[in-house]
């Protein structure tokens, strides 16, 4: 396992690994990593040569400036927990690394990026994507592996992946959770013992309003949720919505045609947590 903090070092040797013949799969991360993270480290291992994991906190999707200094690092104990996988580079650069200049790109989601996190995060998927294109120019993975945590941001980036006509294939990989249901993030590590202890709850009414989607309309459903969630002390919802899959719009009728997310993102304390959920209907 190699650690880079300079592009042009990453670059020279997967260049050399791709003369080769070997293929490279590309994990991005922000750090603080945990058994999530891990998952999609072991996805990559297992269908490609090399594995790439990224550790770099991007400014330019952030915000809110309190969010981007209270954002867990830890790079010591991610090498760590790295060190018992197939990784074989990691790439943690500073900021003046990816960014020389500033980058004043802009990139045109449509209705993809005003709709949910894209709503409520002006600017986020921006950053996102410039951060993601910058990776992928340095890395160029034959794959990379994202969490269905974070399905708007997958949605986002496939769009952008097209757009380009990037060579890379994009892998969604399934939530993983802890044993009580709470979708693994980087963010729990800043939840008080009390918040932890209800933050389960976002899960269980996510699961709740799935078994139930049989007998509701989605708007019956996002009701329920919005009152369920708002009923829980300790929590506050700032959306749920049931989206289609590959459009992102709100569905009005189980009939409609595609698959139906439900979305959704929670306050506990000043730790925002996101999840979804997907209705089988």
């Amino acid at each position: 396992m190699e650690l880079f903090r300079k592009i042009n070092e990453l670059k020279s040797v997967l260049d050399a690994d791709r003369q080769n013949g070997l293929s490279i799969g590309l994990v991005p991360t922000m750090g603080a990593l945990h058994r999530g993270h891990l998952s999609l480290v072991d996805r990559a291992a297992e269908e490609n040569d090399r594995v790439v994991v990224s550790i770099f906190v991007n400014p330019t999707q952030f915000n809110d400036p309190n969010d981007l200094k209270n954002y867990p690092r830890n790079l010591d104990k991610d090498l760590m927990l790295l060190s018992t996988r197939s990784c074989d580079y990691i790439f943690s650069p500073n900021v003046e690394e990816m960014y020389p200049e500033p980058d004043t790109r802009k990139f045109d989601f449509g209705s993809l990026e005003t709709v949910m996190e894209g709503k409520f995060r002006p600017g986020h998927f921006n950053g996102v994507a410039q951060v993601m294109s910058k990776l992928f120019a340095v890395v160029e993975p034959h794959k990379a592996y994202f969490g269905r945590k974070d399905f708007q941001q997958y949605s986002i980036l496939k769009n952008m992946v097209n757009r380009m006509k990037l060579p890379v294939q994009l892998v969604p990989c399934d939530t993983v959770r802890e044993a009580d249901g709470l979708a693994m993030s980087s963010r729990n590590a800043l939840l008080s013992k009390e918040h932890r202890m209800v933050a389960p709850r976002i899960y269980q009414i996510l699961k709740e309003a799935q078994t139930e989607a049989g007998n509701l309309s989605p708007e019956d459903v996002r009701r329920h949720v919005i009152e369920k969630t708002n009923s829980v002390s300790l929590l506050r919802l700032e959306y749920f919505e049931i989206v289609d899959e590959l459009t992102l719009q709100e569905v009005s009728s189980w009939k409609e045609e595609g698959v139906k997310v439900g979305c959704i993102a929670v306050f506990a304390g000043s730790v925002r947590l996101i999840d979804n959920i997907v209705f089988e209907k």
